[in-house]
């Protein structure tokens, strides 16, 4: 059998073919990879077009039996899968399916996103949100036509073709009376929010943002739970402050998310561009871009401050799942907020990391099955997954 290739070239091509951008040259290089050893040699293109199913389990029983060439000493054939090659297996199917599911759906992109479930499936999140006004008043936004949605002081509130909800502010006005609303996303949801400074906010699933319809001349602050980003408008008399748990930032026009779930044992924030101070308690630190700050829930550790993959911590925001050697219950975590769903364990699962990019617009049978590869099973039962060895 020929020796392994080289990961890297490979996982690369994978992802030029689904981008649609590898040629024809890099074509023949993948299909000779891919036909070595073969009984018969097959035409990449056509079984790209023809069965997902039938050119996963190949490429699967391939790249399989070379890790297994590879594993020194006999014995018990086991993949393990914190390696490399492990990566490589997951990048190849993700690419297969994804592939395929994108042909499929070309046309219909904003149609996948509502897709039907099968039977015993569960659809993904899409833009849903509840809208809190000062006199306590709710508007589900889901539903709000496009247009002025409200008036609150001298600000309109009016949801654009978009989807977003934008606050415009009557500069004019010499009388600036300081109410706030919030917006609210259920699991499964997301919203887009544009406040009445120019400052752009994207709420993730089960996520939350209390601001004040008008800001003043001397503050800008908000408060949040769940996930968000923000894009702040420059503004360096007023700093732009948001207050998190046990945490607040502070800064004056940046790029930013924030994570602070509950049930996450820290609140993460990441810093795309510019900078931001973090505050907790007693502690404080400076993040410059590519650095994320950790807070503790309780508030009384110091902060930890590290470099990340900022791409991984947006991919949300960007329509993906990105798992970067992600623990299992931190990514079940995620899909749990996103399908609204419940998760519990059966059995002796071992804890293990995994690597891996997926569309969060797929069924989440579909989801799963591309973890499913990687050694854990799952049972969908109505809106609870059931997880096993």
């Amino acid at each position: 059998m020929n020796s392994h290739p080289d990961e890297t070239r490979y996982r690369e091509l994978a992802q030029k073919w689904l981008d649609g951008t590898i040629t024809a040259a890099e074509k023949q290089e993948f299909a000779a990879w891919y036909n070595a050893d073969q009984d018969a040699p097959v035409d990449i293109p056509a079984e790209f077009a023809e069965s997902e199913e039938a050119l996963r389990e190949r490429i699967l029983n391939k790249i399989n039996n070379q890790i297994f060439d590879k594993t020194s000493g006999g014995g018990r054939k086991t993949l393990v899968w914190l390696t490399s090659i492990a990566a490589s297996v997951l990048i190849m199917l993700a690419a297969v399916a994804i592939h395929f599911h994108h042909k499929k759906q070309q046309s219909e992109s904003f149609a996948a996103r509502h897709q039907k479930p099968k039977v015993n499936d569960v659809a993904p999140g899409g833009d849903k949100a509840m809208l809190t006004l000062a006199d306590g008043s709710k508007v589900v936004l889901t539903d709000a036509k496009n247009g002025v949605v409200a008036s609150q002081g001298i600000t309109t509130l009016n949801k654009t073709k978009a989807g977003q909800l934008v606050y415009e502010a009557d500069q004019s006005s010499k009388t600036v009376s300081v109410v706030y609303n919030t917006i609210t996303t259920p699991k499964g949801g997301q919203f887009q929010v544009v406040l009445s400074d120019g400052t752009k906010v994207w709420l993730n699933a089960a996520s939350s943002i209390t601001f004040p319809t008008t800001f003043s001349a001397t503050e800008r602050k908000v408060t949040i739970t769940g996930e968000v980003y923000f894009e702040v408008a420059k503004n360096k008399n007023v700093p732009f402050r948001v207050v998190s748990g046990q945490q607040e930032v502070e800064d004056v026009g940046t790029c930013f998310n924030i994570k602070a779930y509950d049930d996450e044992r820290s609140i993460s924030t990441t810093l795309i561009e510019g900078a931001v101070k973090i505050m907790s308690g007693e502690h404080s630190a400076l993040l410059v871009p590519g650095q994320q700050a950790n807070v503790s829930n309780q508030g009384s550790d110091p902060i930890s401050v590290k470099t990340v993959n900022t791409e991984t911590v947006l991919a949300w925001k960007n329509g993906n799942f990105e798992f970067e050697s992600e623990e299992l219950h931190a990514i079940m975590r995620q899909v749990s907020r996103w399908y609204d769903i419940k998760v519990i364990y059966e059995g002796d699962v071992k804890p293990r990391r995994f690597t891996a990019s997926v569309p969060r617009n797929v069924n989440l049978s579909k989801l799963l099955e591309m973890l499913r590869f990687m050694g854990v099973n799952f049972r969908i039962d109505g809106q609870t997954v059931v997880v096993s060895p």
